[in-house]
């Protein structure tokens, strides 16, 4: 009984046993997120993600890693100049953040686009863990082309 029940005493959250977090609210997870994306800042959106990050798009039915999603990222900045997200609905939901957004992007050669997108994003111990994306990509796959 008591080596059971030291097991289950280590497996519950601590300040001694798991990472330190930010102390962030979900909703202030997912602003720093988005920020850094408009601003670029990989190491941003890095800081957000727990090492074993899960990010899904709809699109393509995948599940990234995190260093897997990073480099999509790195693909948006490589071909954009500017990125803006225009926040349509960004609510707290239990276990972590529903978003509604559209991606105002302008591409190296000048041209815009618009994407809408949803995300529904998991947010366990001050740390994002895990982003279900819905969206088309066809607008900035046209605007690439």
């Amino acid at each position: 009984m008591a080596e059971r029940l030291g097991q289950v005493v280590r497996a519950l959250p601590t300040r001694h046993n798991e990472p330190m977090t930010s102390g962030a609210s979900p909703l202030e997870l997912v602003d720093r997120l988005i920020r850094g994306i408009e601003a670029g800042d990989l190491a941003a959106v890095r800081s957000v993600y727990a090492p074993d990050v899960i990010v899904w798009a709809g699109f393509d039915d995948r599940e990234r890693d995190v260093d897997s999603s990073l480099g999509v990222l790195e693909w948006l900045l490589s071909v954009s100049t500017e990125r803006r997200y225009e926040i349509v609905r960004r609510i707290e939901i239990e276990g972590g953040v529903l978003q509604q957004h559209v991606l105002h992007a302008t591409t190296r050669a000048g041209k815009t686009f618009s994407m809408p997108a949803c995300l529904v994003i998991r947010v366990e111990r001050g740390l994002i863990t895990r982003v279900d994306e819905y969206l088309d990509p066809a607008p900035v796959t046209a605007a690439v082309t």
